[in-house]
């Protein structure tokens, strides 16, 4: 038996099962999943898949990166992916850090502080203590009252400066790794990234009785 996505196996809304009219259809196929994994020290690999028509699908195996916008900022930087840490579906796929639509994971902080340092000329998620200051470059009066004008109306909320402080981001995966096999998402800001907060909080305290 092949994996098809057909409905004539499925028994009507009353509970009765309709007679087999026909058989299968190669345009009803279905495919195993691909299960992207979170690779760190192997390479990334993406293959490809022929479908009907001739196009291509890309099912990401392995991935370590993707593109991830600051929605607030309207900025985008690719990151490295560090962790799967929640999933609404299924705890497996944060168990065995499966890489899928909706997701959410950890990414590296610092392509997005290195933006923020250029763009506002203030750096952020900078310890108070243990931290040496960091040399500034010259710069001409022009760029410095530019830079002024900009974080005189920059606004960032605590709880994301807080992760900027941890090196780390909070983010929900938008694409389809096993379809089109690019990782693109988002970073959580807002009321998403206090529901998600929660949702994760009450899981370690459940995880801890």
């Amino acid at each position: 038996m092949g994996i098809t996505r057909d409905s004539l196996h499925k028994r009507r809304a009353t509970g009765g099962k309709p007679k087999a009219w026909r058989k299968k259809r190669k345009y009803e196929l279905g495919r195993p999943p691909a299960n992207t994994k979170l690779c760190s020290g192997n390479q990334p690999l993406v293959r490809p898949v022929r479908c009907r028509g001739g196009n291509m699908k890309f099912r990401a195996l392995r991935l370590d990166t993707g593109n991830f916008a600051w929605p607030s900022e309207s900025v985008t930087k690719k990151a490295r992916v560090l962790d799967v840490v929640y999933n609404a579906s299924n705890n497996e796929l944060v168990r065995t850090q499966t890489l899928v639509k909706n997701s959410i994971i950890q990414i590296d902080a610092t392509p997005f502080t290195q933006h923020y340092l250029q763009h506002y000329g203030v750096l952020i998620g900078r310890k108070a203590k243990g931290v040496e200051e960091v040399e500034e470059a010259k710069k001409s009066g022009n760029v410095t009252r530019k830079l002024a004008k900009r974080a005189a109306d920059r606004k960032l909320e605590q709880n994301l400066e807080d992760q900027f402080g941890t090196g780390r981001l909070y983010a929900c995966i938008s694409s389809r790794p096993g379809q089109c096999g690019r990782l693109s998402g988002y970073i959580l800001e807002g009321k998403e990234l206090e529901h998600y907060a929660k949702k994760m909080q009450k899981k370690k305290g459940k995880a801890g009785q």
